[in-house]
Formats: structure tokens, C-alpha cells, sequence
């Protein structure tokens, strides 16, 4: 019986284990996907920026050069974002994989200690009883991590956006005032 338990513990480890790290392997292609999209957005915008910058050059040779020194600013602003999204990412990526590992870890110290118990069990009932409390704090445990993971990976995610949804704001609001 107690192997039967120990297997069910380990199982219900792995389980959570491959759960986390599936939604820490989601979270990082999400990012990356992310990281990559804006990367290309920004390369068209700058693109198009500098297309209109030599239209500018050829129309007012000391227009262009102030408005290429404005692209440029631009341009370095939205490596800025870029680069502080990654960072942003890369850090909710390992917030993720630490507090992972330290459910993981601690979840195989209680399923040991709930084995343990239960081997120490005199009577059928106790056994009963001691599996369905651990059973109960183990599901318990892994919803709350779970429900701290989804925090975790949506203030990530939120926070991985905030640069390039400044810098989008910012660019429309320079364009249009360019107008």
C-alpha cells in the first residue's frame, strides 16, 4: 500500500512539475513570439521612417537633418523599449522557474513526509485518513501555486508590453502632432 501511495505521490509531483513547466514553456514562447513581433513592427516603422527622411532630404536639405536626428532619437527610444521589454520578460521567465522549482522542491519534501506518516499507520482508517489529509493539502498547495504562477506570468506579460505600448503611444502622438 505504501507503494501504491508513494507512486501516486510521485506521480502527483510529476504532474505538477510537467504543469509548471509546460506554463513556463508557454510563457516564454508567448514572450519570445512577442519580443520577435515587436521586433519586426519596429523595423517596418523604421522603414517607413527613413523612407521619409530622404523624401525630406531632397525637399529642404536642414529639415531632413533635424528630422534625422528625430528618427534617430526615435529609433534609440524604441530599441530602449524593446530591450527593457526583453528584460522585463526574461525576468518573469525566471521568477517563474524559481518559484517552480521551489513548489516542485517542496512538494516532494511533503509527499516523503506524507509517505512516511502513512507507512507509521496503524490501522486502515488511519492510513485513510492521513492519505485524504495529505491528498487534500497537496491539491490545495497546487492550485494556490498555480494561482501564483497565473499572477506571476500575467504581471510579466503586462510588464513586457508597458515599454512598447509607450513607445507606440509616443510615435503616434509624434506623428500626429507632425501633422
Amino acid at each position: 500500500m505504501a507503494d501504491t501511495t508513494a507512486d501516486t505521490v510521485k506521480k502527483t509531483v510529476e504532474t505538477a512539475t510537467n504543469n509548471v513547466k509546460k506554463t513556463v514553456e508557454t510563457a516564454t514562447a508567448s514572450v519570445k513570439a512577442t519580443a520577435e513581433k515587436a521586433q519586426a513592427t519596429f523595423q517596418a516603422n523604421a522603414e517607413q521612417a527613413q523612407a521619409a527622411g530622404a523624401k525630406a532630404l531632397k525637399d529642404v536639405a536642414d529639415k531632413s537633418a533635424a528630422g534625422l536626428t528625430e528618427l534617430n532619437i526615435q529609433g534609440k527610444h524604441n530599441l530602449e523599449a524593446i530591450v527593457a521589454s526583453a528584460a522585463a520578460a526574461q525576468k518573469g521567465v525566471e521568477t517563474l522557474s524559481a518559484q517552480s522549482a521551489a513548489f516542485t522542491r517542496k512538494s516532494w519534501e511533503d509527499g516523503v513526509a506524507a509517505a512516511q506518516s502513512m507507512s507509521q499507520a496503524r490501522s486502515i482508517q488511519e492510513l485513510l485518513e492521513l492519505q485524504t489529509t495529505w491528498a487534500k493539502s497537496a491539491t490545495e498547495a497546487y492550485l494556490a501555486e498555480v494561482t501564483k504562477a497565473t499572477d506571476v506570468l500575467t504581471a510579466s506579460v503586462k510588464n513586457s508590453f508597458k515599454p512598447i505600448n509607450e513607445r507606440v503611444t509616443a510615435s503616434v502622438e509624434k506623428f500626429q502632432a507632425a501633422r
